[in-house]
């Protein structure tokens, strides 16, 4: 592992931070802390922590000695000042003496003595770090760390790579015990340079920032290159069909089969973050590939983010792929079999009252293809795809000079099941489009922006389809929670087609449409040419009925129902002088959509149609709007306000309407009017 500390870059942090009143030792303590949460093989997403003992001065002016350790929440690769919350040393220091100390009450002893009491929650290890006499404290779960301690005989195998240089700890669940333990391990021998912790991961300290530093990185590298000098040649790699299936054919798949069912038809969906390489397919094509998964995560800290390890299903055969949504499911129902009987088999050895996490997995492993994380979003999903990478590293290397060997599942069990995490998670409500992914096209428009920012900011991912690249890419931003802009002209096939494999490349398929997409020409009917007629009946209409059979294809594989919505506009059941060519295909695509009412509704799929008037948009132009107010004989004012409240309708009011209609999980052949009253536009 390369050593990236640079003098001019520590000694540039130290000065920044100066101009803001951050003394040297917490300077260099970020500085640090981010070379080592800057590197995925040795922390990931929150994992790991660091401290430095220095001086605080709480807000009445009072010096302390403290703590600066790594607080809840924070990423140590972008970590500030702040996310190193300072607490009092006396009142840690005094805690060794106890016999017993729960996880509560030591959460409630540290943030009782916080310098500063708006700071979060120190780590769950801050007392292994008060106990350590050493200024600066560095923790990691390097992979090579784990390919050593991931084994049977770990505690003989760590003396032989480590020699006396690093002191051996047995796995204890992170807290007060642990803590105890580990600080006797150092006094029984204070010449060590570190901790090992078995099945956990590794401790280094110094007197100052460096050399806690240099450690780290000097004792991972004997990890290295132990386990590249003494690995065996990895198992034999399983047989693969002719012709693999794509993943992009087996992603909807997968995210249906993983969706967790709510009864009568309701799913909490899941996103899937698909990821490949050649060393994750090399990987994952072992033969032994069901039987590591089976054996559980590399380090505990990760069963938050893939439960009790991947599940491994077979290789998808492109000639028999009409089987394998079966397949999935039946290893889906296994899994979650296994992961029920594991809660409650465990559950039941104490009276504390638990409630089951969701049972599903968080991390597929596909031979042949790679892997798909899954997540409530799509940042949960990229970080199972991300630990799913460094867990197979760490059995990778396990498996080169042993076999791998992790914590037992009851022994993890606890930390899964770790009280306050489970108030954390009870305390995080999704949002009531959470996990679902929202395909809208004329995304770019007033309205198709309007409706991508709502389902956003309700939990829903946007994929935003524009003829413009760049204004599709814009609306996403603005929409935001991780929304995607894509360019196609929708009156193509293929690229419609093409829009939609790109929600599935990057969430793994769609549950929602809104096909908003319009334009309108004018002209008396009887002296339209043909031409503008079919050119309107090809974007109105025809690129409605393209987007709405590109989404069953999808949600039916799926398996999970899905709603669809159009933008049909008042014109198709109240024609306006000189529109004929907008509204006659508007007309039939308000029948188009009570027609996939009727022909999907057996697959939960719901159809429901917007009837909006007099929005300003691409469509609405100021120069439309000055057109259709003389057609009708009124000022622009009267025009834009002309309905039975007398207000201008917005593109806002139009977006309120398509997520009633998304959220409405019993309507479906409904048509909403948004027009701010026209009686003769009413329907019945």
């Amino acid at each position: 592992m390369k050593n990236l500390w640079n003098d001019a870059d520590a000694e540039k942090m130290v000065a920044d931070y100066a101009k803001k009143g951050v003394g040297r030792e917490l300077a260099l303590r970020v500085y640090t802390t981010r070379l080592l949460g800057g590197e995925p093989r040795l922390v990931l997403h929150g994992g790991g922590n660091t401290s430095c003992k220095t001086k605080g001065t709480d807000l009445v002016g009072d010096e302390w000695d403290v703590l600066c350790v790594k607080g809840s929440g924070w990423d140590m690769a972008v970590i500030e000042p702040q996310g190193l919350p300072a607490v009092k040393m006396g009142a840690l220091l005094k805690a060794r003496a106890l016999d017993k100390l729960s996880d509560e009450d030591m959460v409630a002893l540290q943030r009782s003595n916080l310098i500063d009491p708006a700071s979060p929650n120190p780590s769950v290890e801050t007392l292994l770090h008060a106990f350590l006499p050493h200024k600066f404290v560095d923790h990691t779960h390097s992979t090579a760390i784990l390919a050593i301690v991931d084994q049977e005989d770990s505690k003989a195998l760590i003396k032989a790579v480590f020699g006396s240089k690093m002191g051996y700890v047995p796995y204890i669940k992170p807290g007060f015990d642990l803590a105890k333990v580990a600080a006797e391990v150092y006094d029984a021998d204070p010449s060590v340079e570190g901790l090992i912790l078995d099945k956990h991961g590794i401790f280094t300290f110094g007197d100052d920032a460096r050399q806690a530093y240099d450690r780290m990185i000097h004792y991972v590298t004997v990890a290295e290159d132990y386990v590249a000098k003494n690995g065996k040649p990895q198992a034999a790699k399983a047989a693969l069909p002719a012709k693999l299936a794509k993943p992009s054919e087996i992603a909807p798949m997968l995210r249906g089969a993983v969706a967790v069912a709510r009864g009568e038809g309701r799913f909490d969906r899941m996103i899937s973050d698909f990821r490949t390489s050649d060393a994750i397919v090399d990987f994952i094509n072992s033969a032994k590939i069901a039987d590591y998964a089976g054996r559980g995560v590399s380090t505990p800290d990760l069963s938050i983010r893939i439960k009790t390890g991947p599940m491994a299903v077979p290789a998808p055969d492109a000639d028999r792929l009409g089987d394998y949504k079966a397949v999935i499911r039946s290893h889906v129902e296994v899994f979650v079999k296994d992961y029920t009987a594991y809660f409650e088999t465990n559950d039941a050895l104490d009276d504390v009252k638990r409630t089951m996490l969701d049972p599903m997995p968080r991390l597929t492993l596909v031979p042949g293809l790679g892997m798909f994380g899954h997540g409530r979003t799509l940042k949960d999903a990229r970080i199972a795809s991300d630990v799913g990478e460094m867990w197979i590293e760490a059995v990778r290397g396990a498996e080169a000079i042993g076999n791998f060997q992790p914590l037992s599942k009851a022994d993890l069990f606890p930390l899964e099941y770790w009280s306050l995490e489970q108030a954390k998670l009870a305390s995080n409500k999704p949002k009531p489009l959470t996990g679902q992914v929202v395909l809208i096209t004329g995304g770019a428009g007033a309205i198709g922006a309007a409706t991508a920012k709502l389902f956003a900011a309700n939990g829903a991912h946007a994929v935003i389809v524009d003829l413009d690249p760049a204004k599709a890419t814009e609306a996403a931003k603005a929409a935001g929670n991780n929304s995607i802009g894509v360019g196609a002209d929708i009156t193509n096939p293929a690229e419609m087609r093409a829009a939609f494999d790109k929600a599935v490349a990057v969430y793994g398929g769609v549950d929602i449409l809104v096909s908003n997409a319009g334009a309108a020409w004018e002209g008396r009917i009887g002296e339209l040419d043909d031409a503008t007629l079919r050119k309107s009946f090809e974007l109105n209409f025809f690129a409605h009925q393209s987007a709405a059979q590109n989404a069953v294809r999808i949600m039916l594989e799926q398996g999970t129902g899905g709603v669809l919505l159009f933008n049909t506009s008042k014109q198709a059941i109240n024609p306006g002088p000189k529109f004929g060519a907008y509204g006659l295909p508007k007309a039939a695509t308000l029948f188009l959509s009570r027609q996939y009412a009727l022909d999907y509704g057996a697959q939960g799929i719901r159809s429901n149609a917007v009837n909006a008037d007099r929005i300003r948009s691409g469509l609405l132009t100021d120069a439309m709007i000055a057109s259709r107010s003389t057609a009708r004989g009124l000022s622009e004012k009267d025009y834009m306000s002309g309905n039975l409240l007398g207000q201008e309708v917005t593109a806002d009011d139009v977006a309120q309407a398509f997520l009633h209609q998304a959220l409405a999980d019993r309507t479906t052949a409904d048509v909403t009017t948004v027009d701010g009253g026209n009686i003769a536009a009413a329907l019945r």
